[in-house]
């Protein structure tokens, strides 16, 4: 257990401190910045079939819509290069405005989608990563196995998670409508520092509620008991929890701009040296080529950097934990006895306060 004890041969008795140990991919107490960034590497790494086939998993379903609608959108480029050798008169533009719109929709229905379905594997995924703390890997079918129980309330989860996203903005834009309704132009110096706040109110929600599907797949919460959850622990550790973020994206946006660079400009190069006389229809079939190819690798790369931070998520509401709950201990005590090898760690009851007799506040036993 750690602490302080008495030096060997130390003839006065002065304490010698014994760092808490570190069988898995994180050290058994409080974490700091580095060690959360590096125990989310390390999670992929130990849980590849897990951490990246579920990623994989949900960006190719995100991946199937997207190519939906891009093959839909085919048709109104061909209609689009049509109107360009006639004059765009007001019956003209007309006829593309539906389709426009329909575009429009269907890429913000997709985007949507993608944001409940990814949500629904951010409380998913969370398995693994408690497990790797103690160093237990964790295979596909094992995380689906444990988690299984939880998929329904998962859902209504991610439903509600969404709604709170989007109805902000929502409301915004009926406001909207109505302010530039009555006062004309002049109304947008209104509506912009009112969706200003609508991104600020969502991004402050959004942290708040981050560690409720860790918390509902690993303690077995309820909906409005994981969001109730997550509200507390997020409690004085905003502007931290807001920073680990805020790092975490900015990593897998670098790493996913230097990947996706070079394929931007090879695409050009590869569409001028292979048709560089084209007719429309040759322009429209590479055109389609290369989109399903930088598809496929954006997909591929949204897969790792949602792994990535899907484990950075989970590591912040085990770190929560520890603060709070004395959650460490838990894991310390599950680690001397090897109990529930096969289970999830945190979960059930036995790892919130109070539960265990001589608990201190610093989170360590006093006997």
């Amino acid at each position: 257990m750690p602490g302080w004890h008495a030096a060997p041969g130390n003839p006065y008795g002065q304490p010698q401190y014994i760092a808490p140990p570190k069988p898995g991919i994180v050290p058994l107490r409080p974490l700091l910045f580095g060690e959360i960034l590096d125990g989310a590497f390390q999670t992929i790494r130990r849980n590849p079939a897990s951490m990246l086939g579920s990623a994989l998993l949900g960006q190719c379903m995100v991946l199937l819509l997207s190519a939906t609608l891009v093959a839909g959108s085919i048709g109104l480029f061909v209609a689009m290069d049509d109107l360009d050798s006639r004059r765009m008169d007001d019956e003209a533009f007309s006829s593309l405005a539906g389709p426009i719109l329909s575009l429009f929709a269907g890429a913000l229905g997709v985007t949507l989608l993608a944001s409940f379905l990814l949500a629904i594997l951010g409380g998913v995924m969370a398995v693994p990563v408690s497990r790797s703390a103690l160093n237990r890997k964790t295979g596909f079918k094992q995380m689906w196995a444990l988690v299984r129980h939880r998929l329904l309330a998962l859902t209504g989860l991610a439903a509600l998670l969404l709604l709170i996203q989007v109805l902000p903005f929502g409301l915004l834009a009926l406001l909207a409508v109505a302010i530039i309704t009555a006062m004309g132009p002049a109304g947008i110096l209104i509506v912009l520092p009112l969706g200003l706040g609508a991104a600020a109110l969502t991004l402050w929600l959004y942290i708040k509620l981050l560690v409720a599907p860790p918390a509902l797949a690993i303690e077995e919460l309820g909906v409005l008991e994981s969001m109730r959850r997550s509200w507390s622990l997020t409690t004085a550790s905003w502007w931290r929890t807001f920073g680990i973020v805020l790092v975490a994206w900015l990593i897998v946006g670098v790493i996913g701009q230097v990947v996706q660079f070079p394929l931007g400009i090879a695409s050009g190069g590869i569409s001028a040296v292979v048709s560089p006389h084209a007719s429309p229809e040759q322009d429209i079939t590479t055109f389609l080529v290369l989109t399903i190819v930088s598809m496929v690798v954006a997909a591929l790369i949204a897969a790792v950097g949602f792994a990535f931070q899907t484990a950075i998520s989970a590591l912040l509401y085990v770190d929560m934990r520890m603060r709070r709950d004395g959650l460490d201990v838990e894991l310390l005590r599950m680690l001397e006895t090897g109990s529930d090898p096969d289970g999830v760690p945190g979960r059930g009851h036995s790892a919130r306060p109070g539960n265990w007799p001589g608990n201190s506040a610093n989170g360590y036993p006093t006997a």
